[in-house]
């Protein structure tokens, strides 16, 4: 039987701080683990855990012990330290009108004793609880109460501390991007051929996949550039962005290699003329016209195609191949592809 939910007034910021922890408490975390291991062994209990309680679900951060699945909140007990935000201990469950007929108490593990904690974000919103449970009555002085509550506060602490190591993470992974990324077009720019790039290709010949290279210019963009200025030179390159975006695949990686030069790493390069069908896509992409300030301008396209590890088995050997397939392109007359070897 289902305990009676209450729900606190303060749920709405309480499931906020829950959702904050994002990962931290999407699976058991090893230090969290070593701590309910450390109070299983200073209240001698068969089982101890931090329990994290969502929208709809107790979570557990980390356990030790016995093995007790997860469960919906209404059917835990840490719900009721968590929504009343204080210290709950009960002695014996069987003289709990809620608890006595629950399935945990009549059925293995067969718990009699409850004692729980509240674990507490920043701004001491409670998130979840600090529990122990045995399978006979016990009492539970003053002084074992305290230490439940000062391994709720280290729970706490290391919560804390993990969600931070998490931001941080994000903080940086954002900043690792963002030095990665050319402002005008949200391409890569050249950084990413040593921290992206190389790790796909890589990847690709590691496990005898496929990996495409195509090489893109485009054609008379010095005279857009001279003629109209830098600012219209720019509305064209955003554009020419977003027609790029509109013809290739979500995993494949464009790098803008500088001024109109643009480079697509294409993994898991399936068989046939994958290349040729993406580059002919581009192509008929950019014969439209740019559309700047009520005028028409035409930048067209140039491509060379090169696939690894047959056109070469590293990032360089493979761009400078792709590279005199460009080369090939315009001098056959531009506004097309030539593959690498062909």
């Amino acid at each position: 039987m289902g305990q009676l939910v209450r729900v606190p007034a303060n749920e709405t910021q309480r499931l906020l701080a829950v959702r904050s922890l994002n990962a931290v408490h999407s699976s058991p975390t090893p230090e969290l683990a070593t701590l309910a291991e450390l109070a299983r062994g200073v209240f001698e209990t068969p089982y101890a855990a931090i329990n994290i309680i969502d929208e709809d679900w107790q979570r557990i951060a980390g356990q030790a012990g016995l093995k007790i699945a997860e469960c919906s909140r209404d059917m835990s007990i840490c719900t009721r330290v968590v929504f009343d935000d204080e210290l709950l201990v009960i002695p014996d469950l069987v003289e709990d009108s809620e608890l006595k007929a629950a399935p945990f108490v009549l059925e293995d593990p067969y718990f009699r004793f409850y004692a729980g904690a509240p674990v507490r974000l920043e701004n001491g919103l409670p998130v979840g609880a600090f529990c122990i449970l045995d399978q006979a009555p016990r009492r539970f002085k003053e002084s074992e109460q305290q230490s439940l509550m000062r391994f709720a506060q280290i729970a706490s602490a290391l919560l804390r501390l993990q969600k931070t190591n998490l931001l941080m993470g994000i903080a940086e992974s954002g900043l690792r991007t963002a030095a990665m990324t050319d402002p005008l077009t949200r391409f890569f720019n050249r950084s990413a051929l040593e921290g992206i790039v190389d790790g796909a290709l890589s990847a690709a010949i590691a496990g005898d996949r496929g990996f495409g290279a195509l090489y893109l210019d485009m054609d008379g963009f010095k005279a857009i550039n001279d003629r109209f200025g830098h600012n219209v030179g720019d509305e064209v390159l955003c554009e020419a962005a977003a027609r790029i975006r509109s013809v290739i695949r979500i995993d494949d990686i464009v790098v803008r290699m500088g001024g109109d030069e643009f480079a697509i790493f294409v993994p898991d390069l399936p068989e046939g003329d994958t290349l040729v069908s993406l580059s002919e896509r581009l192509l008929a992409a950019f014969r439209a016209p740019f559309i700047v300030d009520g005028g028409s301008i035409f930048a067209r396209l140039s491509i060379g195609a090169a696939a690894a590890p047959q056109d070469g088995a590293t990032r360089i050997s493979l761009l400078r191949n792709v590279d005199a397939a460009l080369y090939k392109a315009k001098a056959a007359g531009r506004d097309r592809v030539a593959v690498f070897g062909s």
